[in-house]
């Protein structure tokens, strides 16, 4: 027999000091949904309930009623084709999937990479557990990155995790393997960046580009290459790949702001380590970790200091 399709609703309880407000108004100020997640669940027979009966935003509900509102996506709009393909999963619940991403795989389906890629394994594993999830991306990793990626099951918690994105909130704190020893051993680099003229993926240090600041941290170092702890303080495309050619010290097999060795190592030495951010559904804090991966560590193995 097949599983039954594991929806995600919210409900409220109508407090005395809930009723006579409008179910437009709870949904906003105590549900948190934005205009456009109300937008697009009114019209659902099941999207906007009050003690199981269907309402609209104008409706007000009396104390002892309970408001419930569909999250789940009803139907995949993203487009995204299912294909299958292994997946790493660290945490799963209702509204949001974390993964560990293997180097190598994209995020996004895109040119030459139509079904091959996570976005393309993740719906496939919706689909194959009856969930009724799209492929709601938050951040991206590079393809060769390996580590820590959050992923959305349903347009509300895609937009709560955005907001964090920039904020102290959703913290990143990546690992990497850079050329030479960066000297500060521990800095910030503050560089605004841009795109480069004609290219579809590069990005340069530009005077009237974006803000962006990375600090960084020796962890160890062999002398030619050091082993680095970097955390974002903005998200910009390929930010540590840049800064750190920037200051003279690419990441190690970087192909396009360094060199790339594949006799050393097959992808940018670079690790997404820590993810920290609140649920945002819950509110509770979460915090997730990633080891070092073997490929990177035998380029600064471990019994050498700082």
């Amino acid at each position: 027999m097949k599983q039954a399709e594991q929806i995600r609703r919210l409900e409220l309880n109508i407090t005395p000091g809930l009723a006579g407000v409008r179910v437009d108004t709870l949904l906003r100020k105590h549900l948190l949904l934005s205009g456009t997640v109300i937008r697009r669940i009114k019209w659902l027979e099941d999207g906007i309930l009050v003690d199981g009966v269907r309402v609209n935003t104008r409706f007000v509900p009396r104390a002892g009623q309970v408001l419930s509102v569909r999250l789940s996506d009803p139907e995949r709009l993203s487009g995204v084709v299912p294909s299958p393909g292994k997946l790493d999963i660290v945490y799963e619940d209702e509204d949001i999937i974390v993964l560990n991403k293997a180097p190598g795989l994209s995020v996004h389906p895109g040119p030459g990479h139509f079904d091959d890629t996570l976005g393309n394994f993740l719906v496939h594993y919706y689909e194959k557990t009856n969930q009724p999830a799209d492929f709601h991306p938050v951040h991206r990793l590079d393809r060769g990155t390996s580590g820590l990626l959050v992923v959305a099951k349903h347009p509300h918690a895609q937009e709560r995790l955005k907001e964090q994105l920039h904020s102290p909130d959703f913290c990143r704190v990546y690992l990497a393997v850079c050329e030479g020893v960066p000297q500060p051993e521990t800095g910030v680099v503050d560089a605004p960046l841009g795109p480069v003229d004609g290219s579809l993926m590069a990005q340069q240090v530009c005077p009237d580009g974006k803000p962006a600041r990375t600090r960084y941290e020796t962890v160890r170092t062999t002398g030619i290459r050091t082993l680095l702890c970097l955390e974002l303080e903005t998200g910009r495309t390929h930010q540590i790949r840049v800064h750190m050619a920037h200051i003279g010290h690419p990441l190690t097999g970087d192909f396009l702001y360094g060199t790339e060795d594949t006799s050393l190592i097959t992808r940018t030495a670079l690790h997404s380590h820590q993810l920290s951010f609140r649920h945002p559904v819950t509110g509770r804090s979460l915090h997730f970790v990633q080891p070092l991966p073997g490929d990177m560590e035998q380029l600064v193995p471990q019994g050498f200091s700082v």
